[in-house]
């Protein structure tokens, strides 16, 4: 139990200077690679963003890890995320291997039951998001998916003359199955 409150100046010195330091590489380069590492996320930003933090936090406060050491670590999983992006913007079907499909779960008065308890998600849920987005009943609403960010999307009744994009969105998907 020797040292646990301090150790000495240097070694808090060591992670002042080591905290700054990486905190300003990592903001450097999350600003260079892009507005996609930064964007909401799917379950692999996720793990991309809990490994940066694991990696600052290790910097920080682990005498035997390096700022070049941890510029490495941040530089592959930034380069990992980047590229894992760009591959699935790129090549058919990458995507499904990092990202969920969005998946409908309400469409024309219907809960869709069976999607519904597939994604573990509850009416009590749905109804809490439309009383936030301003809907304050179901009627006013045509759609409403589970992005693969776990974000709702509420689409709501088009009204007479025009044109109901969802459906036309939904009849083409068919047509081409």
């Amino acid at each position: 139990m020797e040292k646990i409150i301090f150790e000495n100046w240097e070694s808090t010195f060591r992670t002042v200077v080591l905290t700054v330091l990486g905190y300003l590489v990592m903001v450097f380069l999350l600003r260079i690679s892009g507005k996609r590492t930064l964007s909401k996320m799917n379950a692999f930003d996720f793990v991309v963003t809990i490994a940066l933090g694991s990696c600052l936090a290790s910097i920080s406060l682990n005498k035997n890890i390096t700022l070049v050491d941890g510029v490495v670590a941040f530089s592959l999983f930034i380069f990992m995320q980047f590229l894992f992006t760009f591959l699935s913007v790129r090549i058919k079907g990458f995507r499904s291997i990092i990202a969920d499909k969005p998946v409908i779960v309400f469409y024309r008065g219907k809960f869709l039951d069976q999607e519904m308890d597939k994604q573990r998600l509850s009416k009590e849920e749905v109804f809490n998001v439309c009383r936030l987005k301003g809907f304050s009943s179901l009627d006013q609403v045509s759609l409403i998916v589970l992005e693969s960010t776990g974000d709702l999307s509420i689409i709501e009744n088009y009204r007479k003359g025009e044109v109901d994009a969802v459906t036309t969105l939904l009849n083409s998907k068919e047509k081409t199955n």
